[in-house]
Formats: structure tokens, C-alpha cells, sequence
């Protein structure tokens, strides 16, 4: 089965055809932003490229015809008629791409694992692998369509669940970053196939039972040799006085380089003049101070991150009920390659009594497991103020801000939406909740439990029911 093989021998087979392939564009435009290098295996007639709007693209088919419709007359487009089980197909000085598409090829192919490790000499770690492949549970209703004449018999297929493709990915040298199921109606029904390909398709139970899957994944490269790192370590503060010089005095020395970023909030308890104070005392490290322009956290993070200077980024409450004494375990799983995106967890470890009441625990329990849900990737504890990211990466998830917009007071939802937008592995490092030994919580527990529901909803309509 190639991505054309969605043949239903009917009058309105022309119709059918147009609606599935509208739905698969739309979700491929979400994957894979405008402007990137692209490789594609199964190509076709070439529809995703021109769809995707690369700066480079090359497509891959062994059927490839040349009249079958690519467009030839696009010097960014390439097309090419090669087994890409049996040889590697092109010089790689183009390579890496910034992503590769694999376009159901597995069900027609004779070594599926070939075809993955062929791709290896076109990837880096940076590199998103996104394959499309049609769910194992509907053979059963193409082979009854072929018995009854409504589809045309095809050659032997295999069918592959999620978990087997996830095992090949694994014993080929790549890591599942994400799943998901789409197309609940593959067939033009009016208003009801749309109904229940925007809301009920991404309704858990029912997903199960959708048409296509989708899976992201990167290549792993294993880092022998540690190559140390500049950190900026960002740190919002609110009346927080007796807890700044602690941020200096607790935080391990790790990095080639290290600097402090204080951005304060207009506080009412001398939290600014006590920031001067330690920088003053502390002069032997590189210590910034910046009065906030604005409100919120996460204004605060994204004011301190404009400001770093460092390849690695990192939010450190200055409550410390995260200890700081945790930092080297996030950097160490991020120049390690162990993950992208390093999100920490407070939820795994006995906290201490006050560290967190019950209503505030429920409610972290509650909103990771929704936001895991709208992301297809598995966040516990959302709301922990340390995050660790490349600078790189940051800028990236800056500019793809407008796919959120600016509604996150926090700024745990914008990072950690931008971060799956931009398919970045996200892993969590656990650590130990500890009570404050200054000052209280600034977390309204309604209000702002308000803002995370309406923060959900946004969150829906922008990256799952689409």
C-alpha cells in the first residue's frame, strides 16, 4: 500500500478522496512548519511536499512516475524514482533535512528496519522523523470492501500496530517522541464526518478507532564525550528577600560558564536592594539584575531569558522549595541528549507537610494529566517552576509564539506547548518538594486555577481539535 491507496470504487470516489486527503494536509501543516528542508520516502505525485512549502525537498518512490503529476518546474523540489530498501538514494550534502517523512511505506516493504537505518546518513538529533501509516484495526473492513468490490484488491499488506512501529523505531537507532490518531470518518459525510473528525476522533476510547496514525520520532545519537556547556540560570522573584543570597550560596558550579539572572517584580519587602546587595558581595560571579516591565512569571522568564548569554537556559524559583542543589541533574540530562526539553517533577517523591496543601496537589495531578492528553506526550507535574532548554530552542518556540498567543501568566504552558509544537522530547527529572523558609505562596488557588481551565480550552481548539 502506497499514500494512494485509499481507493473506494464508488461514484463519489472523487469527492471521498478530497476530503480525506484535505484532513491529512491540514495535519501535515501542523507537524511541519513552511520553509524546512524535507525529505520524503513514499513520495507519490509528490502532494506533501508542495503542501509543506520547503525551502528544499526531495522525494523518494520506487513506483514514481514522472507523469504522474509532481511539479518538475520547482528548483526546491527533487523527485526521484529509487528502492530506498536497497540503496542509499541521493549524495547527502544536502543533508541534514529538518524532517523526513515516511509516507506509509512500511506495508509494502520487505525490511522495514532497512528502510529506517538508510535514512541515518540524512538526520541529526535535530531532525524529526514523521511517519504516517494507516491503523492495523480497519484491515479487517479493506479486506471486506475487496470481497464486496468496493475497493480494489491490492498486493499482501503489512499491518503494523503503534507498539510495533515504536519497537522498530527503537531497535533502529530512533526514539518515539509522539503519537496520534486522525480521521475518525475517512468518508464524505456532510457535517457529520467533519463533526467527528474535529471533536470525537480526539475523544479517548474513540481515538483508538481512527483511520490513520501519525508518529514523531528523532534519531539518537549516543554522547560519549561530555562537552561542557554555558548556563544562564533564570530566577523570577516576588518578595522573596530572604531567599536571594541562597540562590547564589546552594547552586553548584556547573558549565564552562554560569550566570544569574534575577528579574524582580516589584516587590514590597526589599527583595531589589537585597538582589544588589549579593551581587555586590558575590562579585567574582556574573550576577544580572533587571526590574520586571511587566506582571506574571512568565513575562519575568521570558524578560530573563532575552537577557542570557547562555547556551542552556534554566527557570529556578527563588522560593528554592525546588532545591538548587538539583540543577546538575538537568543539565547533565540535556547534554546527554537524554531529552530536549527537561520538565521538572515534584509529584514522585514524599514532599514535605507544607510544601504543597491537597487541593493544589489534585489539581497538578489533575492538569498534567490533561495537557499530557492535549500534547500526546507524558507531563506529571506541569506547573514545577524549573524547566531546562537549549537557547536555540527557545528562540524557536519564541517564534512560533502566535500558535498560542500571549495568555499564559505562568509561563509553564507557553514553554511546554511550545516545546511539543516544535516536537522537542520532553522528560521530566524527579525532585524533592521541600517547604519555604521564607515568605508565602504569591499562587491564587481559584483565580489561577481559572486560567489553567481557560488555558486548557485554548490549548484544544489550537493543537487538538483540528
Amino acid at each position: 500500500m502506497t499514500n494512494h491507496d485509499w481507493d473506494i470504487s464508488t461514484r463519489n470516489s472523487g469527492t471521498i478522496k478530497r476530503f480525506y486527503w484535505r484532513y491529512l494536509k491540514n495535519y501535515f501543516s501542523f507537524l511541519i512548519p513552511p520553509q524546512k528542508k524535507v525529505l520524503e520516502l513514499g513520495c507519490g505525485n509528490g502532494t506533501w511536499l508542495k503542501v509543506i512549502n520547503p525551502t528544499y525537498g526531495v522525494g523518494l518512490d520506487k513506483s514514481f512516475k514522472k507523469n504522474e503529476g509532481a511539479d518538475f518546474k520547482n528548483n526546491d523540489l527533487v523527485f526521484k524514482k529509487v528502492d530506498i530498501e536497497k540503496t542509499y538514494y541521493l549524495s547527502n550534502h544536502n543533508a541534514p533535512f529538518d524532517y523526513v517523512i515516511i509516507s506509509n511505506v512500511f506495508s509494502n516493504a520487505q525490511d522495514i528496519q532497512k528502510v529506517l537505518t538508510n535514512t541515518k546518513p540524512f538526520v541529526d538529533t535535530h531532525t524529526r522523523i514523521i511517519i504516517y501509516s494507516i491503523n492495523c484495526l480497519w484491515k479487517f473492513l479493506f479486506e471486506l470492501l475487496e470481497k464486496l468490490s468496493l475497493k480494489k484488491p491490492k498486493v499482501k499488506n503489512t499491518w503494523l500496530s503503534r507498539n510495533s512501529l515504536s519497537n522498530l523505531l527503537e531497535v533502529s537507532g530512533f526514539q518515539l517522541i509522539k503519537s496520534e490518531r486522525k480521521l475518525l470518518c475517512p468518508v464524505y459525510i456532510p457535517i457529520i464526518g467533519h463533526f467527528f473528525n474535529r471533536v470525537v476522533a480526539n475523544l479517548p476510547l474513540f481515538n483508538r478507532l481512527c483511520f490513520v496514525n501519525f508518529l514523531v520520532a528523532r534519531s539518537i545519537e549516543q554522547v560519549t564525550t561530555k562537552v561542557e556547556q554555558s548556563v544562564s540560570i533564570i530566577v523570577p522573584a516576588k518578595n522573596e528577600k530572604g531567599n536571594i543570597e541562597n540562590v547564589i550560596k546552594r547552586t553548584p558550579m556547573f558549565g564552562i560558564f554560569q550566570e544569574f539572572i534575577f528579574v524582580e517584580g516589584d516587590s514590597s519587602d526589599g527583595t531589589f536592594e537585597e538582589i544588589n546587595r549579593v551581587k555586590e558581595k558575590y562579585y567574582e560571579k556574573r550576577i544580572l539584575v533587571k526590574k520586571q516591565s511587566l506582571k506574571g512569571k512568565g513575562n519575568a522568564v521570558r524578560e530573563g531569558f532575552e537577557l542570557a548569554e547562555g547556551d542552556i537556559l534554566m527557570i529556578l524559583d527563588a522560593d528554592l522549595t525546588t532545591p538548587p542543589e538539583e540543577l546538575p541533574k538537568f543539565y547533565e540530562a540535556l547534554i546527554k541528549n537524554k531529552g530536549e526539553f527537561i520538565n521538572g517533577c515534584r509529584l514522585v517523591y514524599a514532599m514535605e507537610k507544607q510544601a504543597m496543601n491537597f487541593l493544589n496537589l489534585v489539581a497538578n495531578k489533575f492538569f498534567g494529566l490533561l495537557l499530557s492528553y492535549l500534547m500526546r506526550q507524558y507531563v506529571k507535574d506541569i506547573l514545577c517552576g524549573t524547566k531546562v532548554l537549549w537557547k536555540k530552542d527557545y528562540i524557536r518556540i519564541k517564534g512560533n509564539s502566535n500558535s498560542f498567543g500571549n495568555y499564559d501568566p505562568f509561563g509553564d504552558f507557553d514553554l511546554l506547548l511550545g516545546a511539543s509544537k516544535l516536537n522537542l522530547k520532553i522528560i521530566e527529572i524527579y525532585v524533592r518538594y521541600k517547604d519555604r523558609t521564607y515568605g508565602s505562596t504569591q499562587i491564587s488557588r481559584f483565580k489561577d486555577g481559572l486560567l489553567l481551565f481557560r488555558m486548557c480550552w485554548l490549548t484544544m481548539k489550537k493543537v487538538k481539535f483540528i
